[in-house]
């Protein structure tokens, strides 16, 4: 760089697959901090040795705690450092926002550099609603938390966008299909890499793919949203009845009616009937 950097936080995004995806600017910004702090020291030092750069590699990852977090911040008051996640856009499912929020609560200069995101190339590729999505992170790892959660979203009129590993596809395709039926799903799966795939269906069709193929590689899940007449096809007395297990039948029927669109009184009186 012309100049050196001043001292705080930049907030640098990292290639998702392809190396070649880095922006000048953030190599630029890599090549004029003092320190990187990383979620994993060696993923990141295999970055900086393809870009010919040695730094002082600093752990900050889910399991850093208050004084990690001090000890950066203490770090940023003089010198410039830089935050990386192992792939992508720092923050975005990744750790970040204490360091962030605090560094900008201490008057610490915070600058954040535009770059590689498999949510937002995921929703590119998947040909679904891009005039409005939803991005929600990793669904929930207990079967009954995750049918909620796809529950409470399905009713918000946006492509829902979540992160997931292979070893859990299945188990996610099952809810959406039990929760949204007939909603068509994208898997897109090694984006920017040799083997990009981004395949959508219905969560039955995917079912039947992955069991055949076994995916590999992290993957981003989407789902569309509902359509402007609630589906006809869709197992209302499933769905209450997983609600009546801990709700009251006009809790239930709330529930199912935000999520499906149907009218919430018909739904109180067949929650009635099955209580």
């Amino acid at each position: 760089m012309e100049h050196s950097l001043a001292p705080g936080l930049y907030i640098v995004a990292t290639p998702i697959g392809n190396l070649s995806d880095i922006t000048l600017r953030a190599v630029d910004v890599l090549r004029g901090v003092d320190a990187v702090a990383c979620e994993d020291t060696r993923v990141t030092g295999k970055l900086l040795h393809h870009l010919g750069l040695k730094k002082k590699l600093i752990r900050y990852n889910d399991h850093a705690g208050e004084n990690d977090r001090e000890r950066l911040l203490a770090l940023m008051e003089s010198q410039p450092v830089a935050l990386v996640s192992d792939a992508g856009t720092p923050l975005i499912s990744d750790p970040g926002y204490r360091l962030v929020r605090t560094a900008r609560e201490r008057g610490i200069a915070v600058t954040s550099l535009p770059g590689p995101s498999a949510a937002v190339v995921a929703m590119t590729l998947s040909g679904l609603p891009n005039d409005r999505f939803l991005f929600a992170g990793f669904l929930p790892n207990k079967a009954k938390a995750r049918q909620e959660m796809l529950a409470e979203l399905g009713a918000v009129p946006a492509t829902l966008i979540f992160y997931e590993t292979a070893p859990r596809l299945d188990a996610s395709l099952q809810a959406i299909g039990a929760v949204l039926p007939d909603r068509e799903v994208a898997v897109a799966r090694e984006l920017t890499k040799k083997f990009e795939e981004c395949r959508s269906g219905t969560p039955d069709d995917l079912i039947a793919h992955y069991a055949a193929h076994p995916p590999k590689g992290e993957i981003v899940l989407l789902v569309a949203p509902p359509s402007d007449e609630p589906d006809a096809d869709i197992d209302v007395d499933a769905l209450l009845r997983q609600e009546l297990a801990e709700a009251k039948p006009s809790q239930a029927a709330a529930k199912v009616a935000k999520a499906t669109g149907l009218d919430r009184k018909e739904l109180y009186a067949r929650a009635m009937e099955l209580k």
